[in-house]
């Protein structure tokens, strides 16, 4: 299996920023598509934003101009810029790879 491992996540105030990184045991160019979800309670888990190997980027209408995805090549993670949060942000934010290979999440709480 593919390790993926979260961080970055943590309490931040409505308006601010965090940046979230995913690292993989793998090189990024084994795979076509990384990307983030997120689960709030009692929600379903829903895609953020991914990334293709080639570098196209797809965001949810919530997120877009907010967020930004990016990839690291030669540090084999995904990371995923949050600025302007909300507290709808709130959520535990899971890497993914190609559908197939998930971390453990890493717990985003925007409140004041």
């Amino acid at each position: 299996q593919v390790q993926l491992v979260e961080s970055g996540g943590g309490l931040v105030q409505p308006e601010g920023s965090l940046r979230l990184s995913c690292a993989a045991s793998r090189s990024f160019f084994s795979f076509n598509t990384m990307g983030w979800y997120r689960q709030a309670p009692g929600k379903e888990r829903e895609l953020v934003a991914t990334i293709t190997r080639g570098g196209s980027t797809n965001y949810a209408d919530s997120v877009k101009a907010r967020f930004t995805i990016s990839r690291d090549n030669v540090k084999n993670t995904v990371n995923l810029q949050m600025n302007s949060l909300k507290p709808e942000d709130t959520a535990v934010y899971y890497c993914n790879v190609d559908m197939a290979y998930w971390g453990k999440g890493t717990l985003v709480t925007v409140s004041s």
